[in-house]
């Protein structure tokens, strides 16, 4: 990607009222012309659209309240994002879902929000935006993707799913765009300090996920994101253990890996039952 002394002009970031979000927001700022952030809570996209202008007195920023649960929400989205911001040069896919729960124990409602928001949103997004990319011949995407989209973790099974999808689509996506001046980054991050883990209903992590002294701010993994994506890696782990962990983790056999899942949600199980 030609990031034109790191001009990176229209940037979506969704999911951006807190966490890995709204850090990405704070380093792209000072890298855009315009941001335009989404979320649900529109109370925090304008302290933070506040906090940014005053940093940034040049920055255009727009603040755009969705819930991309709901195609239909998204749409609307995409339109005032056209009319309030015209094309945009970078995409990045942030706003995710997740549950802690043995999926029989899960509700329906929640896990089509999961996956409706995790999986369709992002597709959606990403169908609307990228072909004006690409005949451009600039641009990119980066989405924010798991560890646990690259392995096997047990009760959260819609969440793991669908970052299961992002990590396959965004290595297609990648090969797609291959020679058109379109870069495509997914990041995978552990655990990371947000407000993700409270909402998923897992506020001490998730089960069979890495320990919590891998875990890392979110400013971290939001820097660590953008420089992969500035220097076009396919790939992003942010923090050092994480990174060697997942790096040693295709070394394990998938069925060693199966039989530990299988076990620690034998023994949740056990432990619901009791």
């Amino acid at each position: 990607m030609t990031t034109n002394n790191k001009n990176h002009g229209v940037v979506l970031i969704t999911g951006a009222s807190s966490g890995i979000g709204r850090e990405l927001a704070l380093e792209f700022a000072a890298r855009a012309e315009t941001l335009v952030l989404v979320a649900r809570r529109l109370d925090r996209l304008e302290r933070l659209r506040e906090e940014l202008l005053r940093r940034y007195p040049g920055l255009e920023v727009a603040v755009l309240a969705a819930d991309l649960s709901d195609e239909h929400e998204a749409e609307r989205l995409l339109a005032k994002v056209s009319e309030q911001a015209g094309a945009v040069d970078v995409l990045v896919n942030n706003a995710g879902l997740g549950d802690s729960v043995l999926f029989d124990r899960a509700e329906w409602t929640r896990t089509r929000q999961i996956l409706r928001t995790n999986i369709l949103a992002v597709a959606q997004l990403t169908s609307a935006l990228v072909p004006r990319m690409v005949e451009r011949r600039r641009g990119g995407v980066l989405n924010i993707g798991s560890g646990a989209g690259l392995t096997v973790l047990p009760n959260a099974a819609a969440y793991v799913g669908s970052k299961h999808f992002v990590a396959g689509f965004s290595e297609a996506l990648r090969a797609d765009l291959s020679g058109t001046g379109v870069t495509v980054t997914e990041v995978c991050p552990g655990p990371v300090e947000s407000e993700f883990d409270q909402v998923s209903g897992s506020p001490g992590g998730m089960i069979g996920a890495p320990p919590q002294f891998f875990r890392i701010s979110a400013a971290q993994c939001a820097r660590e994101a953008l420089a992969g994506f500035e220097r076009g890696e396919a790939r992003v782990f942010p923090g050092r253990a994480f990174r060697f962990v997942m790096r040693v983790l295709p070394l394990l056999p998938l069925w060693l890996r199966r039989k530990q899942a299988a076990h620690t949600a034998a023994r949740l199980r056990g432990t619901l039952n009791g």
